[in-house]
């Protein structure tokens, strides 16, 4: 099965052709004032989403959005799935999809093995979530909670159960993704800051090199 790739954190449409071109199966938007990547227009964000629907999944990445917040994202973007970044939990993150008619994936931060055990809840035959996103967690004192360029020790993945489907973010280049692939059970990965040229500044040459290079395996 060849690995599904996304690239998140997209806020233009040269940066966006060049990854749907490449050969893209997701795109991520963030909507998240902290971030570099965050894409503070809403009339640019309809029109990336509608330059790749029907091309990509298109993800939308919140971290603890109210609800306004996400209705005026889903109404604007219209997202395959919410990636949930925040602190969000099982509940929230079923009351979510109900209330969007999208899917959603947790994000699952990871240090330990046992970080990974949340997946369980969120990911269950009667969880809200087909998939999880497994990322390093953010280190003290970080003003994101991902996309920091940090990746983890990808063995603390070996414990996840085989019936848990899952995404590997994290310090992901396009010179480690083909190992980060081999040694772990991930159907997808996804980068941000491994293909920019600096923090919001995506790279189209990157960008083709990382989804080449995840696909090779």
């Amino acid at each position: 099965m060849t690995i599904a790739v996304k690239i998140c954190g997209l806020k233009t449409a040269d940066t966006l052709d060049a990854a749907l071109d490449a050969g893209a199966d997701y795109i991520g938007l963030v909507f998240f004032p902290p971030s570099p990547r965050h894409v503070a227009d809403f009339a640019l964000a309809r029109d990336l989403a509608d330059q790749a629907r029907g091309r990509a999944g298109i993800v939308v990445l919140t971290v603890d959005a109210d609800d306004a917040l996400l209705e005026r994202i889903a109404e604007t973007t219209a997202p395959d799935i919410f990636q949930l970044h925040g602190s969000e939990t099982v509940a929230r993150a079923r009351e979510i999809a109900a209330r969007s008619g999208a899917q959603v994936m947790k994000v699952i931060k990871v240090s330990t093995t046992t970080d990974t055990t949340a997946a369980r809840d969120y990911a269950a035959p009667d969880g809200p979530c087909r998939m999880v996103l497994f990322d390093a967690k953010a280190p003290p004192g970080a003003k994101l909670p991902g996309g920091n360029g940090l990746a983890f020790e990808w063995r603390h993945l070996e414990t996840v159960p085989d019936d848990i489907r899952y995404m590997l973010s994290g310090g992901l280049t396009s010179e480690n993704v083909a190992a980060a692939v081999r040694l772990t059970r991930a159907c997808a990965v996804d980068v941000s800051s491994g293909v920019e040229r600096a923090p919001g500044e995506k790279d189209a040459d990157r960008i083709r090199a990382f989804i080449a290079a995840a696909k090779s395996v």
